[in-house]
């Protein structure tokens, strides 16, 4: 692999800058939105003037040079950004440009060690603020996923670093608020994370990784990533062998966060919010056999306004769609609640996974 020259170490993190907008939702998690601290002056080496100016090269390769400085890298092209070995497979981070997306994005994947067949995939989508980060550090679930032989992949939750005006003004819109979604306002013509979990990243992952079986995969997610993997699922039955989350935005043209978010993105048509929308979403699915996992603190903050749980058991129940809803006592919305259920989740996807 490439080296592992973007890592962050003890000494970047402490120079690292947190935005002015960065907030915490509850004791969960933060954003990072890519601001950073000036270098300090012992970095700013001067460069030898005469390494400005290489010789020329010969004639005969003058044309080679000139050739491949015009042609741009490929859309797919992966940057390895690190590795780290963890229950004998490894953690590793991606960057690539994304047609989808108009920016540069990053991905986080473990891989089980040395498979004999190829893996599935099993998806994860994370919440509000996050990075593809915050799974693969906090939850534990390369455990699980490294018994069971599953790939765990997780994408971004936005573009970033396109300056959109007022992209960042809000830690509930914006950057690492994209809703999995493909947004219709012009402003914010870039924020279409709904084709690039369903369309692009499973290509950049076909294209670059010949030990994994993209054509097997599911999908979960926690909060606005299990609105995600519901709404997801629920539209490409075909696709995914099975779905779970955690603390799901369940019904989201009926809270603050979903509406704000649709308004802004989607616009005041209300039959395209219905398009992203699990609850209503799972009135449309006749067919459904494969059992949808929802768990669901009970002593979550945002339950009874933002998550709305008991709206989706209403739907499936009325749509005949098999869902397991647990309700667990005591629980809240952080990554202690994901990391205590983590190993239940993974173990429901194998299930489906492997007989597929």
């Amino acid at each position: 692999g490439l080296p592992n020259i973007y890592s962050f170490g003890p000494r970047a993190q402490k120079q690292c800058k947190w935005g002015p907008k960065e907030r915490r939702l509850g004791d969960w998690s933060f954003g990072y939105r890519g601001r950073g601290s000036p270098l300090p002056e012992s970095l700013h080496t001067p460069v030898p003037q005469s390494s400005l100016h290489p010789p020329p090269l010969p004639p005969h390769l003058a044309g080679d040079r000139a050739m491949a400085a015009a042609a741009p890298p490929p859309a797919a092209a992966l940057e390895q950004l690190s590795k780290t070995k963890m229950f004998g497979g490894h953690n590793l981070r991606f960057r690539h440009q994304s047609a989808a997306l108009g920016c540069p994005m990053t991905f986080s994947l473990f891989l089980p060690a040395s498979p004999a067949s190829k893996l599935p995939v099993l998806y994860w989508l994370s919440g509000l603020t996050c990075t593809d980060e915050n799974f693969i550090i906090k939850s534990g679930a390369q455990r699980a996923a490294a018994a069971h032989g599953v790939a765990l992949v997780a994408p971004d939750t936005s573009p970033r670093g396109l300056n959109v005006e007022g992209e960042a003004d809000s830690w509930d819109f914006g950057v690492g608020a994209g809703f999995y979604l493909n947004a219709t306002n012009e402003k914010w013509k870039n924020w279409r994370m709904y084709d690039y979990v369903v369309k692009e990243l499973p290509k950049v992952l076909t294209d670059n990784f010949e030990q994994l079986n993209t054509s097997c995969a599911s999908i979960f997610g926690h909060s606005m990533g299990g609105h995600g993997a519901l709404t997801i699922y629920l539209k490409n039955t075909d696709k995914y062998k099975s779905v779970s989350a955690f603390a799901p935005i369940a019904n989201p043209i009926n809270c603050p966060w979903g509406q704000k978010a649709f308004s802004n993105y989607l616009g005041t048509t209300k039959s395209e919010w219905e398009e992203y929308d699990a609850t209503l979403l799972v009135k449309k699915c006749n067919t459904l056999s494969t059992p949808i996992l929802v768990d669901q603190g009970e002593d979550d903050k945002f339950l009874a306004e933002q998550l709305l749980a008991g709206n989706l058991e209403e739907a499936c129940k009325a749509a005949g769609a098999p869902l397991t809803l647990r309700m667990q006592p005591g629980y809240d919305h952080s990554f202690f609640f994901i990391a205590t259920f983590i190993d239940d989740h993974i173990a429901h996807h194998a299930q489906f996974l492997k007989s597929g």
